[in-house]
């Protein structure tokens, strides 16, 4: 047996969501806006009834499908997504507390989808209603199955959280329908969707049903990619597709279907469909004990991690196509870094983490999380950016035909609105990415320092865990262990990459013996009732640096404390961010400030700016400019443009 199967066979078990209540000072109001600010608001914006916002129609759509209204579609072929992934937020927040309110909200939409059902278990409100001959006729751009897969993770959400069953009666009955459909036997269509996303929400549905049959479709789909005669040439000659003069057709990399999925070891195309797929890639090669598959997987993230992803965690650098383009191609003002891109990142770094353990794919989730993820989404809720540049120049804003998507301020919702139900559904099911158990219940993995109680079997017997922490602020984390009786189990501490320095106790008493396997800290004993842990880790503010090969970052520094990412902002710096110099060694005063920003650390330093006087008109000059000490104040990234717009960089010129 080699090492990667061995690596399969002990993969690990994330605690389910309804374990598992976060009570933390930085997410539990995070959390309390999805449920009281975001959930409403979005569901208001599904309805077309948020002033100013760019219209959705999309629960029109689903009573148009069902006959209980009349008009048109409107909307991106994929706007039922957007019902899906709102829905799947409700069953996250419902699985915390039942709201027979939101919960009548939601059996009422599910009953509309019922409606709007075919005979044949059909679902899909752009073909019903716009094209009702046309089903199955273009996967590659229509979304078909995407959006299915969508409608088949709510489903499961809301299964879980309620215990009823229509919803996923409902979607079970679309997959027996699609599974008529697709496959390699004769008398089916050897296709696939161009966005990936079924996949995952197939072996969701495996989980939640025991059907094995989903799973075998989630591995038809992912195995059929790439394979030849290529399916979407065969698609696009029966339809007789004739491309106009000024489209460009689209090449297979932008949808994964450059090759077989095994021969994939770059992560080219589409950022978001690409960690999609790979999220279903390493659900299957843990269901399936695929060696094979997964070394495909860890190919490609380290293609992802070490040559294509933002010091925020964000992917996908380029507008064009929204992909991946070569290796540390990462402009900072041109950064496309879609919000969902991040969130699938988050998505396929939990998977690569249960399969095998190694801090690396938790500190990848974690930066992600703080930044990439969380940038996308105001302080107040109720606005949303889907592309997360690192630097901005507004002046230019306007001019740029390859940034016309990039707004300097976050937008209330979007004509293509992927982003703000994704990060809802992100944030309001947080609680299952922090702990996981190993299959014997003998070990528990803390990934996450996050202010959460916890009850679930360790060792025989029901065990209640209390963190409490007040991360990523500081480094301190304390566990409190409740339980009935003495029992032997192993509890297992992440030690994050950026932290050189840490102290681990256990009732007071400093260890010095403990095991540590590829990040983890592994603490093995009988614990008994009241046991508590206690971690120290050093949080220094460090001066983060590029690889030389990342050409837009020559000569500069990023900010980073903990998992978080700093900027500067015009309002605390005045114009010209890059004027700015920090030298090699700056140092930095650490202060939170509860009044700012609904409260983050800031950091404080001095650096250098030219001196240039009010009268000197002189566009270039053979004479260096002076420098003048400057103060600089730089703010969480995450929490930037909540003010007044403005310049903001991540990358700092240093000297």
């Amino acid at each position: 047996m080699n090492k990667t199967e061995k690596q399969i066979q002990n993969q690990l078990i994330p605690v389910v969501l309804k374990q598992v209540a976060i009570q933390d000072s930085f997410w539990s109001a995070r959390e309390r806006n999805v449920i009281e600010t975001v959930v409403p608001y979005q569901w208001d914006a599904l309805n077309d009834a948020i002033p100013g916002a760019e219209p959705s129609h999309t629960i029109e759509n689903f009573r148009i499908a069902a006959g209980d209204s009349q008009g048109e579609y409107y909307g991106m072929v994929f706007q039922d997504s957007d019902l899906g992934k709102w829905l799947e937020t409700v069953g996250f927040v419902l699985s915390k507390k039942r709201d027979p309110q939101l919960e009548k909200i939601a059996d009422d939409v599910i009953d509309l989808l019922g409606r709007a059902q075919q005979s044949d278990g059909y679902l899909n409100t752009y073909y019903t209603v716009k094209e009702p001959g046309a089903r199955w006729t273009n996967l590659r751009d229509n979304h078909e199955l995407y959006c299915a897969g969508h409608l088949m993770e709510a489903a499961v959400a809301y299964y879980e959280a309620t215990g009823k069953k229509k919803f996923l009666d409902i979607m079970c009955r679309y997959a027996d329908y699609i599974a008529t459909v697709f496959g390699s036997e004769e008398d089916k269509t050897r296709g696939y969707d161009g966005h990936p996303e079924i996949e995952l929400a197939l072996v969701k549905l495996y989980q939640a049903t025991g059907n094995r049959a989903y799973l075998e479709l989630s591995k038809y789909f992912v195995d059929e990619r790439g394979q030849q005669p290529h399916y979407f040439d065969l698609e696009a000659q029966a339809r007789e597709e004739v491309l106009s003069p000024n489209k460009k057709k689209r090449l297979y990399d932008y949808f994964q279907a450059h090759l077989p999925v095994r021969e994939q070891k770059t992560a080219e195309g589409h950022s978001v469909r690409a960690v999609y797929l790979y999220s279903a890639m390493t659900d299957l090669a843990a269901d399936y004990n695929d060696a094979e598959l997964f070394d495909a997987c860890k190919a490609l993230w380290k293609d992802t991690v070490q040559s294509k992803m933002y010091v925020t965690g964000g992917i996908g650098s380029s507008a064009y196509e929204e992909r991946f383009t070569v290796p540390f191609d990462l402009p900072n003002d041109r950064a496309y870094t879609e919000t969902c891109a991040a969130i699938g990142l988050m998505f396929w770094a939990q998977r690569m983490l249960q399969v095998e353990k190694d801090r690396e794919y938790a500190d990848v989730m974690e930066l992600a999380l703080y930044n990439g993820v969380l940038s996308g989404i105001s302080l107040d809720g109720r606005s949303y950016f889907y592309v997360n540049p690192l630097e901005v120049w507004p002046a230019t804003a306007n001019f740029r035909n390859d940034m016309s998507t990039v707004k300097v301020t976050r937008q209330p919702w979007f004509g293509c609105a992927c982003c703000p139900p994704n990060i809802a559904r992100l944030i309001a099911s947080l609680g299952q990415y922090i702990y996981s158990t190993d299959p014997g219940n003998s070990e528990l993995y803390v990934h996450l320092y996050i202010g959460s109680a916890l009850e679930l079997e360790l060792g025989g017997q029901t065990v209640k865990l209390q963190q409490q922490t007040n991360y990523p602020w500081d480094g301190r984390a304390a566990l409190e262990i409740a339980l009935e009786q003495a029992a032997p189990f192993t509890i297992a501490l992440r030690m994050p990459g950026w932290c050189s320095s840490a102290k681990i106790s256990v009732n007071g008493q400093e260890i010095t013996d403990s095991v540590q396997e590829k990040g983890y800290v592994k603490i093995n004993r009988t614990w008994q009732d009241g046991d508590r842990i206690e971690l120290a880790m050093e949080i220094p503010v460090q001066l983060v640096r590029s690889h030389p090969d990342v050409r837009e970052n020559a000569g500069k520094v990023a900010l980073q404390r903990g998992p978080v990412v700093y900027c500067l902002e015009e309002i605390d710096n005045g114009p010209n961010l890059q004027d700015i110099v920090l030298s090699s060694d700056a140092e930095f005063d650490v202060e939170f400030d509860a009044q700012l920003l609904g409260g983050v650390t800031v950091l404080t330093g001095e650096a250098t700016r030219s001196d240039i006087k009010a009268d000197d008109s002189r566009l270039y000059t053979t004479q260096a400019y002076s420098r003048v000490p400057a103060a600089i104040k730089a703010i969480p990234y995450f929490a930037w443009s909540n003010r007044t717009p403005g310049e903001m960089t991540v990358w700092i010129r240093s000297q």
